[in-house]
């Protein structure tokens, strides 16, 4: 199990923002606004080697900082937020070591197999991560959802789903909505799910307050779930030791 650090953008600043709240106005539940540019927060990441931290561009109105943050770890972060074929090529040309994709590839709720084959043939499988986060419904199962995780798509998270995707996706990238920005604790079924479940390398997001909490990711993943933390870190205005992570979780 490993931590991948983040650094998320909003208005071409690093910020901590509870993902479900943000709207087209820009307005959101925001944690923390960082003093400090995309880069330092990069330039700390790779001196700690830690590869396969998620640079994440909520909104339009962020290129720049997040071509900062590739330029000073090339190779170690992936970019993440408005991806598509067009784009996708620059920002792995700026150093970033895969995109990740969530919009681009559901649309109207369901899985657009086109435009997912059209992105796999740009930049090919090991190139590219897919961005599953979702929500429990009444069924008890886990939904994929989109539009800054406002909407649920009709796909349910599945052992057949997983394979399937896995064929276009080398990694996922899972966000538990329901406690994502929110330091209330983390998903533990959903952990379990990832673990058992996916075929390929699979991160956990959402939830995490403190080192017991990435202790139950270690128990419930079974060591092949990675993890990745937000505002809960002291870089980010939180408590938990980014320091003490990266040196127990940086391989």
């Amino acid at each position: 199990m490993r931590f991948r650090p983040c650094i998320d953008l909003h208005e071409n600043k690093v910020k901590q923002i509870v993902g479900s709240t943000l709207t087209d106005s820009g307005v959101g539940a925001t944690n923390f606004v960082s003093d400090r540019g995309s880069d330092y927060y990069a330039e700390l990441y790779r001196e700690d080697n830690l590869r396969g931290g998620h640079v994440i561009m909520l909104g339009p109105g962020n290129e720049s900082a997040a071509v900062a943050a590739l330029n000073a770890w090339p190779g170690g972060l992936q970019i993440g937020g408005g991806i598509n074929p067009e784009n996708a090529p620059r920002y792995l040309d700026a150093g970033a070591e895969a995109v990740i994709v969530t919009g681009y590839v559901f649309s109207n709720g369901e899985l657009d197999l086109e435009h997912l084959k059209k992105l796999h043939k740009t930049v090919g499988r090991e190139k590219l991560v897919l961005d599953l986060s979702c929500k429990m419904q009444d069924d008890g199962r886990y939904y994929i959802m989109t539009d800054r995780w406002t909407k649920f798509t009709r796909l349910a998270l599945s052992p057949e789903v997983f394979k399937f995707l896995s064929d276009y996706s080398f990694e996922f990238l899972v966000h538990a909505v329901a406690v994502e920005g929110k330091q209330s604790g983390v998903d533990e079924r959903l952990i379990e799910i990832l673990a058992e479940q996916s075929p390929c390398p699979a991160v956990y997001a959402g939830g995490i307050r403190n080192l017991d909490d990435v202790d139950i990711v270690l128990k419930r993943g079974g060591g092949k779930v990675d993890f990745t933390v937000g505002s809960a870190l002291d870089i980010f205005g939180g408590k938990l030791s980014y320091r003490k992570l990266a040196e127990l979780y940086s391989r």
